[in-house]
């Protein structure tokens, strides 16, 4: 069975005009005429062209292409043969570009996405963004940094205000426990400590007990954490701290400072 120009283009997804081309250059040349001198193309014809076109996606140029195909030591199945190697470079090359491009969309979505104005009414004078490098310095690499920047980046002023209602109730009935003289490892004191690490779970990052344990380290040894609760009350770092660490050991006792 023989095919019309017309049929093979449609085959194979190409012009007429690439065809007539590859036949002026000897690149494809159809293996039969019609009466009225019609290029006809026999199923031999087929499997030349579609390796073309496999060595012309990959990138390689006419010339050279010709010349592989006209190898006369090369049979079809070392045609497929490197064929199938050359495509499998090209895949883990492409894959390696879409890591690349993947990460620098995850990179357009660090910090807060909100517009400078919408800042100042969520957080006042403090800017959420202002130890983002540094975040990214000291976390970029963990799975709960990559969760906490796809969820921040996805929340409206809307969301924010919620979110900082929240903590800032949350707040207060910290303070008042502190205040009241109830000790960190109270009852209390430890379902405040709790209720903090759920509300990161819910907003930030999945936030394990261990992982709480070093946050409460931190807010009584990097000193602007510390300042951020002192400024609620004094005392109430290490009075966290401590919660966390009593509530770490009330749901795992084996749990240590």
């Amino acid at each position: 069975m023989s095919h019309s120009v017309g049929q093979v283009a449609a085959f194979a997804g190409v012009t007429v005009r690439t065809l007539h081309h590859y036949d002026e250059i000897a690149l494809l040349t159809p293996s039969a005429r019609s009466h009225a001198g019609h290029r006809r193309y026999d199923d031999a014809d087929l499997d030349r062209l579609q390796r073309i076109l496999f060595y012309r996606e990959l990138g390689f140029p006419l010339d050279e292409v010709a010349v592989l195909l006209d190898d006369p030591d090369a049979d079809p199945r070392e045609h497929l043969r490197r064929q199938h190697e050359l495509l499998t470079v090209r895949i883990d090359r492409l894959q390696k570009m879409a890591a690349a491009v993947e990460h620098a969309m995850e990179a357009k979505k660090l910090g807060i996405n909100l517009t400078p104005e919408e800042k100042f009414e969520v957080f006042g004078d403090a800017d959420p963004d202002t130890y983002a490098d540094e975040v990214e310095r000291r976390w970029g690499g963990t799975q709960a940094y990559a969760q906490s920047q796809r969820r921040t980046a996805a929340y409206s002023k809307d969301d924010w205000l919620r979110i900082k209602a929240e903590e800032g109730g949350w707040g207060r009935r910290m303070v008042a426990a502190l205040r009241g003289g109830q000790g960190p490892a109270s009852d209390a004191a430890m379902d405040l400590a709790e209720e903090h690490r759920q509300q990161i779970c819910r907003f930030y990052y999945d936030c394990s007990y261990e992982i709480h344990t070093a946050l409460g380290e931190m807010y009584v040894t990097d000193e602007r954490f510390t300042a951020t609760y002192e400024a609620l009350a004094p005392g109430l770092a290490g009075f966290l701290r401590d919660a966390i660490v009593a509530n770490a050991r009330r749901q795992h006792p084996t749990t240590r400072e």
